[in-house]
């Protein structure tokens, strides 16, 4: 545990309330009391009142204050003491970001993304960053001479914070963030300071995806203790009872009349929800647990895409279960009609090999591009970490290598990457016990894993024409028959804008 750290503990009465405010760490400049709610700042030994703090919400988190890690860093091990935290939010959704500070002193940040963590350090910049407008998504751009994949541009604002930390933003002023990842699996956050503040960055940091596990945590929330408070409210559609598991949960089906609802506001005040039809049945129920890769994982969400290459009238689709670990935070399953596949966000982002990225690598694997197609949800079940809704579209590439899948989904204000890998269906049979069903879930698994396409009408109509023919020519003469195939489209997975950056 960091109990040993160098630097003295300062403690003062919060200038609200009188109870006693303690600042671990020098670095540290705000603290919120945690008996008054006051935002404190410090200047040297003096402390002020600078506003009140809104309440957290229960982001069902195993982290806490004050629980204590391990962190390969510089080839030695470095414990770590969680002091603070504080939440964000995008339109995609809300995420956290824990401040630590390490046994030497220094300061870092452990904070979630698409519903992984990323454990970040400051990063000392060799020249000023432009201002946010100069970065576009997709664009590539070098950040102390590496070069850096621009994953996300947007407006952001804190919602809520606890403990202390070495910046505070303004309660629901609106800030911007930008993410650039890299080849090897690192991302870069620059947070701007609110329009009209100097200095205009706040900060920038560096960080790599990490598991909980292996950061030899102490001091974790007891799971078996914690009281659980599960929000209930009444469908707007229908007016059935609709429970909400999760508090990250942004958007919720109703299981009555199917309704999608979207919760990013909250449940106070009027909630818009969008009515679906024809409900599709999950081979994998909803809630459903099972194992996969060692891992136990729920079924907490479903949607069902499509897809349709340019340029091409034929459509293909896919399904996808969200599921959840509450060390490893969300996976996807994906279920298309040439297999199933495990796959993940990616921290980093792979680089493509030119402009018609035909290659990409990512950690010193080649992948092929194999498909590049408009993709479109339309339907979801369950609960989901950002805000979901039919209709929602991106543009997705999907590669390939050997053993592994990698695809790309872009947006206007987003580009996310997954990475996984192909599974056999008596897998997913055998983890969520539903070898009653193998017959169902059977795919071909040992095809190369793509989303077959339906055939048209017109691809029919070619097809005996050409037959007609080749039957004509051979009833002609001596003859010789030649032919080809042509193989449309394909998606293992990725999902719309999984929320929660940083």
């Amino acid at each position: 545990m960091a109990t040993d750290a160098p630097e003295r503990h300062y403690r003062a009465p919060c200038p609200g309330c009188g109870a006693p405010v303690e600042f671990r760490s020098a670095q540290s400049t705000y603290a919120i009391c945690p008996f008054c709610q006051s935002t404190v700042v410090r200047s040297g030994d003096v402390l002020a009142r600078v506003g009140k703090m809104a309440e957290l919400f229960d982001d069902h988190s195993p982290l806490q204050l004050m629980a204590s890690g391990r962190i390969q860093l510089e080839e030695k091990a470095q414990p770590f003491t969680l002091i603070g935290r504080a939440q964000y939010k995008s339109s995609n959704g809300v995420w956290t970001e824990w401040n630590a500070i390490l046994e030497d002193g220094r300061m870092a940040a452990l904070s979630e993304d698409n519903g992984s963590y990323v454990f970040t350090l400051p990063l000392t910049l060799q020249r000023p960053v432009p201002d946010a407008e100069h970065f576009r998504v997709g664009i590539t751009t070098a950040i102390n001479g590496k070069p850096y994949s621009v994953a996300f541009n947007e407006q952001v604002s804190l919602i809520s914070a606890q403990g202390e930390l070495p910046k505070l933003p303004p309660v629901g002023v609106l800030f911007s963030v930008v993410e650039l990842r890299g080849a090897e699996g690192d991302v870069i956050s620059i947070d701007y300071s609110p329009p009209g503040t100097v200095p205009a960055v706040q900060s920038v940091s560096r960080g790599r995806a990490v598991l909980l596990e292996d950061l030899k945590f102490q001091g974790l929330k007891d799971e078996s203790a914690r009281e659980e408070k599960g929000r209930q409210f009444a469908c707007p559609n229908c007016g059935s009872p609709v429970q909400v598991a999760l508090d990250t949960t942004k958007t919720i089906t109703c299981r009555s009349c199917n309704s999608i609802i979207d919760l990013s506001s909250g449940l106070g005040g009027e909630l818009r929800h969008a009515e679906q039809n024809e409900p599709i049945k999950t081979l994998i129920p909803l809630g459903a647990k099972g194992q996969l890769q060692g891992v136990h994982w729920q079924v907490v969400g479903f949607q069902h895409r499509m897809g349709q290459e340019p340029g091409d009238d034929e459509q293909f689709g896919w399904d996808e279960y969200l599921l959840y670990n509450r060390k490893r935070g969300f996976s996807f399953l994906v279920d298309s009609s040439d297999g199933w596949s495990m796959v993940k966000p990616a921290t980093g982002a792979p680089t493509m090999a030119n402009r018609s990225a035909q290659t990409a690598t990512y950690l010193g694997t080649t992948y092929t591009l194999e498909y590049s197609y408009d993709a479109e949800t339309t339907y979801v079940a369950g609960e989901f970490y950002w805000p979901v809704s039919r209709g929602q579209k991106t543009f997705n590439r999907d590669f390939a290598s050997a053993n592994g899948l990698l695809s790309q989904e872009q947006t206007p204000n987003e580009v996310t990457w997954s990475v996984g890998s192909r599974i056999s269906s008596d897998t997913v049979a055998k983890a969520f016990k539903l070898e009653d069903k193998a017959a169902l879930l059977g795919r071909e698994d040992v095809k190369p894993f793509s989303a077959a396409p339906q055939v048209s009408l017109r691809a029919i109509i070619i097809l005996l024409v050409l037959l007609v023919i080749v039957i004509m020519i051979m009833n002609s003469c001596s003859g010789s028959r030649g032919g080809s195939s042509r193989s449309s489209g394909g998606s293992y997975g990725g999902y719309s804008s999984g929320g929660g950056h940083k």
